[in-house]
């Protein structure tokens, strides 16, 4: 099993997650982060460091957010990896309560 970012990471992408991954399983994009199910070890260490709760165990990823378990596969073999915390993005505050972001992704 492998761990999910949910859309609610789009345009917030804040980065505490990537600071404690002991295996550096995050890539970046320019809007969302995504994990590489190939290297995430299912640790769960990530999961409480995410202010927006938008990492959760594959298992547990809600139905009406299934296709960002494929999605999040998809770009983190284009993507480059992340390993060290980054200022979040200046919209984040008034982005993190929304949902439906997946028209925000900037692939």
């Amino acid at each position: 099993m492998t761990h999910v970012v949910l859309e609610a990471c789009i345009r917030c992408k804040y980065t505490d997650c990537v600071d404690v991954c002991p295996v550096d399983c995050f890539r970046e994009g320019q809007n969302f982060l995504s994990i590489d199910p190939d290297e995430c070890i299912d640790c769960a260490v990530c999961i409480p460091e995410c202010p927006v709760n938008a990492i959760v165990p594959e298992e547990d990823v809600p139905g009406n957010q299934q296709h960002m378990i494929k999605l999040n596969a998809e770009l983190s073999k284009k993507w480059p990896s992340i390993t060290k915390r980054k200022g979040s993005l200046p919209e984040a505050e008034e982005w993190k309560d929304r949902t439906g972001k997946l028209d925000q992704l900037i692939k």
